[in-house]
């Protein structure tokens, strides 16, 4: 399954997150609306039973019978509104018209008449008008009522509660999201510890099993000690592994050795011509064995962790003891090896150096040619670091083909001889080692090799290129 493919912990949480949010807020939106709905209806109300009660006092009861008179000036009053038509009406105990707009008593539907000190509001139509109602009971002596009745059209009504929904729709959008980045700022905050030990866990190999250390919430904790608990398991073989590895080369290297040696004298013993081919195949068979088995070794002592590779160092020493020992092996072959050495302080371990100095000077006379001009160089930037350097003008290696050049038993497709395939695995896992890396480049001439072995410099050392 690709990682497209597959479902996002983080998206699933958050998805889980949502939706309650989704679920309730809606809902919460609703009720709010209603209850702000029903608040702005009650107070818009009381002023309508405002203005009946201001009507109901105006009736006069000192006559015996009820009696009401309303001025030009208070008939303004009573009608003034910025947004609806507001119409009054009050009618004597029997239904006679006392004061007011005859026609809500067409009103549907029809309202019923209260008794004294009763109230009531309601929706009512007049003539195809949406009219909000309210109607008073006032006692008009004799245990008879008077009934007072106030409407108004419902155009601040309606403009209110359009306000209402809108403040209320947008309230509810501004905070869900907010609540929307605050969940996802708080699942990717939640999560930010599976990050963190997912690049910890990156960063390690064979080479690097330490215990993973970060602090992590507590459920985080039993994963974090399984993965060390495996860490160590992983320690333990490789450990296993590279002491098997050190220890046959170290057994083979020995009896292998004898054997050349054995072979070497009996090629000058007095024998049957006839077996000098069989016996050098043997001896160039034992000679590979051997050097396999030695190779094999270094691979074992660059993988040990315990040797310190922060000894201080000249790369320029390491050049000329492993070029001193080449001097006379390269003569036989007719490779012209040459040297252009400065000073190179590093950090490092001077055997495993010369290792990879070694692996690299043999890769070059094994699939240089003979004949083929082999160059060593060593020197020292500020922003370069140390390095070592070997040049050859041989056949080279296709770019493409470097990175796989570099890995362990693995040849280029145009490699000649009877190598190994660890030469340069070898070289390249010491320079990792030491915090460096090998690079593979084109030599400086039309055609051939160029191994650079790169190091971090020494602290407080000076660049002498």
């Amino acid at each position: 399954m690709d990682r497209g493919s597959r479902s996002s912990l983080q998206g699933r949480l958050f998805a889980w997150l949502m939706l309650p949010l989704l679920v309730v807020l809606p809902v919460l939106g609703i009720a709010l609306y209603e209850q702000v709905q029903k608040s702005a209806q009650s107070w818009l109300d009381e002023g309508l039973e405002d203005t009946a009660l201001t009507l109901a006092g105006q009736i006069d009861l000192r006559s015996g019978a009820p009696g009401i008179d309303i001025s030009v000036t208070m008939d303004r009053a009573l009608r003034f509104d910025r947004q609806d038509d507001v119409f009054y009406l009050v009618l004597a105990p029997g239904g006679e018209v006392m004061q007011g707009d005859a026609g809500l008593t067409e009103v549907l539907p029809r309202p019923q008449a209260l008794p004294p000190g009763g109230s009531r509001f309601g929706d009512v139509r007049l003539r195809g008008r949406e009219l909000r109602l309210a109607q008073l009971g006032r006692d008009c002596g004799g245990g008879a009522a008077c009934q007072v009745m106030v409407a108004e059209t419902l155009h601040k009504r309606d403009a209110l509660q359009r306000e209402i929904a809108g403040f209320v729709a947008l309230t509810g959008l501004v905070l869900a999201l907010l609540l929307a980045l605050a969940g996802w700022a708080a699942v990717r905050q939640g999560l930010a510890p599976l990050t963190g030990m997912s690049l910890e866990l990156e960063r390690r190999d064979l080479l690097h099993l330490t215990p993973l250390t970060s602090p992590l919430p507590r459920e985080l904790v039993p994963l974090q000690a399984a993965f060390n608990r495996l860490f160590e398991r992983l320690n333990r073989a490789a450990e296993a592994q590279r002491e098997f590895l050190a220890d046959a080369a170290h057994q083979l290297r020995t009896p292998l050795t004898s054997l050349q040696t054995e072979i070497e004298l009996a090629m000058l013993e007095p024998h049957d011509q006839r077996v000098d081919p069989l016996l050098e195949r043997l001896r160039q068979r034992v000679v590979r064995s051997a050097r396999l088995a030695q190779q094999l070794l270094s691979l074992a002592r660059a993988e040990d962790r315990t040797v310190d590779v922060g000894q201080r160092i000249d790369l320029r020493d390491i050049a000329t003891e492993s070029g001193q020992d080449w001097a006379h092996r390269s003569l036989p072959s007719g490779v012209d090896l040459g040297f252009e050495l400065a000073d190179a302080p590093a950090l490092g371990h001077a055997f495993l150096l010369r290792e990879a100095l070694e692996n690299l000077i043999h890769n070059a006379v094994s699939y240089a040619g003979a004949g083929a001009r082999i160059t060593v160089r060593c020197g020292s930037g500020r922003d370069e670091g140390a390095w070592l350097e070997v040049e050859d003008n041989g056949p080279g290696i296709a770019p493409a083909e470097r990175p796989v050049a570099m890995q362990r038993f693995r040849r280029g497709e145009g490699a000649v001889g009877a190598g190994s395939g660890l030469g340069l695995a070898i070289a390249a896992d010491i320079a990792t080692r030491h915090g460096g890396r090998l690079e593979l480049l084109d030599a400086h001439g039309e055609h051939g090799l160029r191994a650079r072995l790169s190091l971090p410099a020494a602290p407080d050392s000076i660049s002498t290129v």
